[in-house]
């Protein structure tokens, strides 16, 4: 751990001229997009039977305002109460060939003093050549990675450290599960990776049916919201913690960069309703930076593709949403 009187480390400025676009020889987009594979994929377990017990001060959260996927673990976090278990910090928005840094305007590294999050990696397999990605778990004890996968994070956060949890909170109850998971691989397949797999289309019809599928399945999820104020049972669980993450970048993010609708957020009078009333929670508010969504579009949008053309829509988030009706009936 870096010593608290030393100065902080920071990785040089991002530096496209030298390094290159991030991508490369970590992502393939050849052939549009398929999502890489996570190479570290170990539990946290209550009992320690994964041989990583959950622990308070044990463990570190390497994300990113912009990630989606990162952004599940710190809602996850905040919603559990385990601030004071789980420590998290902040990469650098902006990346080059090197990857996630560290850089002044979100701070250092606080747990081993890394410049580059491609060092967490390097400790965990020296050499390693695929994606950096974030979310990372990262293990004190240990030194090295428990975990970059996001889906498995998510879920040993909100069941593995009950022990120091708030117990009210219960994100993914046995009881849900199995409307959870099936709920959970729709709005994956249908929502979360479908702009990106718009965006690295690489014919005319690929593109056209990655925009209906994301088309369609807002349309379902507006219906399915008509009547309940969550997405399984009676209050936040794992699904929501999913599907919000996609549908606050939309308007500003997803829609702009991969052509999905004519339509914006807006205009689904329930799930703008319903992301509003999350929002306006600690937890989902306070891991959102709207900034961070203005990126432009990226290096893996493939050209060639008559797409649909869509400006940035700055809606009004905090406007009352009038859902507190639907748990009172």
């Amino acid at each position: 751990m870096p010593s608290p009187t030393a100065d902080p480390a920071y990785a040089s400025p991002v530096d496209l001229e030298t390094y290159g676009h991030y991508g490369p020889g970590r992502l393939d987009t050849s052939s549009g997009w398929q999502r890489p594979l996570y190479a570290f994929q170990d539990r946290v377990t209550a009992d320690g039977s994964s041989g990583y017990r959950a622990e308070p001060g044990r463990y570190h959260l390497y994300i990113a305002w912009v990630c989606p996927w990162a952004q599940r673990t710190a809602i996850v976090r905040a919603l559990k109460g385990l601030r004071d278990v789980v420590s998290l910090s902040y990469v650098d928005d902006d990346r080059d060939g090197r990857g996630w840094a560290f850089r002044g305007r979100r701070g250092p590294d606080p747990v081993n003093g890394f410049t580059l999050l491609q060092q967490a990696y390097d400790a965990t397999e020296p050499g390693f050549p695929g994606h950096l990605s974030v979310p990372v778990l990262w293990d004190r004890s240990t030194g090295r990675i428990v975990s970059n996968n996001f889906p498995d994070i998510t879920i040993d956060l909100g069941t593995e450290f009950d022990e120091w949890a708030d117990p009210g909170v219960r994100l993914y109850p046995p009881e849900h599960r199995a409307e959870i998971d099936e709920i959970n691989q729709y709005v994956y397949d249908n929502v979360n990776n479908a702009p990106y797999k718009a965006a690295a289309a690489t014919t005319q019809e690929e593109y056209d049916q990655w925009r209906e599928r994301m088309s369609g399945a807002l349309r379902r999820l507006d219906e399915r919201l008509a009547g309940r104020r969550y997405l399984v049972g009676d209050s936040i669980s794992e699904a929501d913690v999913r599907l919000w993450p996609t549908l606050v970048r939309f308007d500003r993010l997803y829609n702009p960069m991969s052509g999905m609708s004519e339509r914006s957020l807006p205009d689904f009078a329930n799930l703008w309703a319903y992301a509003r009333d999350l929002y306006q929670r600690p937890g989902f508010r306070d891991s959102t930076d709207f900034d961070t969504f203005d990126v432009g579009r990226p290096a893996f949008v493939n050209a060639g593709i008559d797409r649909l053309e869509v400006a940035p829509v700055h809606a009004d988030w905090e406007q009352p949403h009038g859902r507190e009706r639907l748990s009172e009936s």
